[in-house]
């Protein structure tokens, strides 16, 4: 089969979204599929307000469109819903084509955050998206029923793997934690105000607290928290270490779609600290796996505690070859046969 994938999440770019895409394209292409990426390095760009670190394919329309004529894909999947996201839209209408998307991320809740503004009023352009897809693809049953109530019923199951080879409790911990006062409290992810990470930092528990990842906040941050240990962006097998040597992954955002850092983080043998929202409630629903308070430090506390090889059983068993195949027979079952 021959897809188009669309997004304006892309390397070098480093979040969830982004793993989960490179990811997926490398495991279709394993399976025989042709597919080809449309993302915002190809084109001139822009930075994003507040985010300098993405760039924003901006009036990229006609060069898509170009692009995507000559490829002639059987199937598109619009993973984003930025300029080149909408412009791929657009070209999908205007020639009749089916095409699915997915929802990875909740602007409505990010704006609001920003802004002070209701989420409600964020949500019409995000319904507006993705109301003319064949399938909107979502990662867990909270977030489809979620997407149900919003009043996008059309929607495909779409999880998330792990890549078991890397991440997994056999290995080094990361140097970095040698001399650091045990537990050790981990946090991975950009570090920005809709990701509450503060909500983490400000936790009243004993050991070290670190943090991975970068973004728009890290500065601020890192000056108001001068005991938090921050490393930065970590990838490859320091990524892995960094899992493998802390004690407890410590999730405190209230509005991710999925949360891969969990499941990488169980499948390195360390339990997991959340809120009971959605993310948290459709991976931690194995005993053993983590704890869900909303007391974010009874949950820390109470997580230190649970057994590191059942994490890891339960980590393991997230599989990018289950999910590459969910996300190919979304697109048999919506877009190809609603063309023929």
């Amino acid at each position: 089969m021959k897809i188009a994938l669309v997004s304006d999440a892309w390397a070098p770019q480093v979040n969830g979204v982004v793993r989960t895409l490179t990811t997926t394209v490398a495991w279709l292409r394993r399976i025989g599929h042709a597919v080809e990426t449309f993302t915002p390095d190809q084109f001139a760009t822009v930075s994003c307000p507040t985010y300098p670190e993405i760039r924003l394919a901006l009036l990229a329309g006609p060069a898509l469109g170009r692009r995507l004529a000559a490829f002639a894909p059987e199937a598109v999947h619009i993973a984003t819903e930025g300029p080149l996201g909408w412009a791929a839209r657009r070209w999908c209408l205007d020639r009749g084509m089916p095409f699915t998307t997915s929802f990875h991320t909740r602007f409505p809740e990010y704006l609001a955050m920003r802004t002070h503004l209701p989420a409600d009023w964020f949500w019409p352009p995000v319904r507006r998206f993705h109301a003319p897809a064949a399938a909107v693809f979502a990662a867990t049953p909270t977030l489809e029923a979620e997407l149900h109530r919003r009043g996008l019923a059309h929607t495909h199951r779409w999880s998330r793997g792990v890549d078991t080879a890397q991440f997994n409790p056999a290995g080094p911990s990361l140097a970095d934690y040698d001399d650091l006062p045990r537990p050790i409290l981990l946090h991975v992810g950009r570090v920005a105000v809709e990701k509450n990470i503060e909500a983490f930092l400000q936790l009243d528990v004993a050991g070290t607290k670190v943090v991975v990842g970068e973004g728009p906040a890290l500065a601020s941050l890192r000056a108001r928290y001068p005991h938090v240990r921050f490393l930065g962006s970590l990838a490859g097998e320091r990524l892995a270490a960094a899992y493998r040597g802390a004690d407890l992954l410590v999730f405190p955002s209230r509005t991710d779609t999925f949360g891969l850092v969990m499941i990488e983080a169980l499948a390195s043998g360390v339990p997991v600290a959340a809120y009971p929202v959605p993310g948290p409630l459709d991976i931690l629903v194995t005993p053993g796996s983590g704890v869900m308070r909303d007391d974010l430090a009874e949950a820390a506390v109470a997580a230190l505690s649970l057994d590191r090889a059942t994490c890891a059983r339960i980590g393991q068993g997230y599989s990018w070859a289950t999910c590459t195949a969910q996300f190919a027979a979304g697109l048999v079952r919506h877009q190809l046969h609603m063309a023929a």
